[in-house]
């Protein structure tokens, strides 16, 4: 019997954080909302997208590298997690 330990999501790299949040209906929802489709969802793949933007990478891979987008990753972060209640909103 093999037991698998799961890894949190702060002790992954940034580009396999923004990977999971990318496939999570909570995140594709929160990016919606964000480019104002209130009540829609976005695609992995349109999510993904959105993240891009925000962190003005060409590849998600590059956030673990650029400093500047590890910045913006982080921002967004904080943001989903104040939208989704696992924070309290910034002030």
């Amino acid at each position: 019997m093999t037991s698998k330990i799961r890894q949190r999501l702060d002790d992954m790299q940034p580009a396999q954080q923004a990977g999971i949040l990318c496939n999570d209906p909570r995140f594709q929802r929160f990016a919606a909302m964000r480019c104002g489709l209130s009540g829609q969802q976005f695609s992995a793949s349109a999510s993904a997208e959105y993240l891009r933007d925000c962190c003005q990478i060409d590849s998600r891979t590059a956030l673990n590298t650029s400093g500047p987008a590890q910045s913006k990753f982080a921002a967004l972060r904080t943001d989903f997690d104040a939208w989704t209640g696992k924070i309290a909103s910034p002030r």
